[in-house]
Formats: C-alpha cells, structure tokens, sequence
C-alpha cells in the first residue's frame, strides 16, 4: 500500500471509528486516476456522462470518437463538427452546445485549462465552473478522478449523500450542508472517504 494511501485510512480510522469499521470491512480503497489523454479530453468526457447511466454515456463517447476516427478530438476539432453531426450520436443539443463552449475557450493555448495539474482546488473548480454546462460536481470529478487530488467532498452528490445517511442510519438523506459538516473531520482525506461511501451504497451485500 502506498504511504499515503496507508496514512489516510490510519487517519480516517482515527477522527471517525463508524467510517474506520466500514473501512476495514470494504477492503482496500480502489479510486483510479484517468492518466491517459489530456485534461480537455477528461471534461469533454465528463460532460457527455452528465446525467446517462454509465452504459448509455459509455455508447455515446465512443460515437463521438468515431466521427473523429476513433481518436481522442482537439478543440480546433471539436470546433469544426457541425452541431447536427454531434447530435446524431446520441448528444442533446444543450451537451453540443457545453462542448462547443468548451473547445472555444480550451482552443487558446493560454486557458487554464491546459494546465489544471499546477492549479490548487480551488482554482481548477473556478476554472472549469466559469465554462457553462459545468458545475460544481463536474469539476470536483476532475480533481477526484483526473488530478487525484485527496482532499475532495462532493456534497452535491447522491451517492455520497445516501453514503452518509447508511453509514450513520440517519433517518433521512442529509443535506449537503450536514455532509460538510460531518466529513470536516476527514480532511486532509476526503476524496478517501468519499470513495468508501460510494463503496457502501454500491456493496449493500457486505453489510
């Protein structure tokens, strides 16, 4: 195990015993960080997997692929693909209208976005969130899931919502004011917890 994957679980298991049983009974923590491809191609995919099912959203990338040959697009690509193409693949129209606001702004060489891994959280999430079609929880994918940040909480997010309320058994599904509050203790870790509460939603048969 990596030490610091081995110093989050010790300090998980530490500030909050109910998270650090749970821990011990998920098994190792297993969060993979998307290395391939550049930082534009993570969000274009990021926002093609807005509100699909995986299998769906999985489909419709790998349309969007095709139309460029089965490789990863620029945004000077991306740019030049007439909207009734993209929307053939499956696309709605406002998700052609998000990428193409996207691939305008990472068209210049000198947007943040091509350089994400040198920016603190805070400014990757403003960063993404002033490109409209992406929010707060997109962007905390990427740090999660694109960076491997280790500090990320994404209270918007259900899974992580119902997570919390199975964990603690709390009656009703906390807000994600009550989610901050209760993973406060977890920093500088909470991209680790994060990832053992999808983990409890997702395994209902190991507990």
């Amino acid at each position: 195990m990596p030490v610091r994957q081995a110093k989050a679980l010790a300090h998980l298991r530490a500030v909050d015993p109910v998270l650090g049983a749970w821990i011990a009974r998920a098994g190792p923590y297993g969060l993979r960080v998307a290395r391939a491809g550049t930082h534009f191609d993570h969000v274009v995919r990021s926002i093609v997997y807005q509100q699909l099912s995986g299998a769906a959203a999985a489909t419709i990338h790998g349309r969007v692929l095709a139309r460029f040959g089965g490789a990863a697009p620029t945004p000077r690509q991306l740019l030049r693909m007439p909207e009734d193409q993209l929307r053939a693949v499956g696309l709605s129209g406002r998700k052609v209208e998000y990428l193409k606001d996207l691939s305008a702004a990472a068209a210049r060489a000198s947007h943040p976005i091509h350089r994400l891994h040198e920016l603190p959280d805070e400014e990757v999430i403003a960063v993404l969130t002033a490109i409209r079609g992406i929010g707060e929880w997109t962007a905390q994918m990427v740090l999660m899931f694109r960076l491997g940040r280790p500090d990320v909480l994404p209270t918007l997010d259900l899974g992580i919502q119902k997570g919390v309320q199975q964990l603690y058994g709390l009656r009703t599904l906390p807000t994600p004011e009550q989610v901050a509050r209760r993973g406060a203790r977890w920093a500088p870790y909470r991209t680790v917890a994060s990832w053992y509460l999808w983990r409890r939603v997702d395994t209902s048969d190991l507990w």
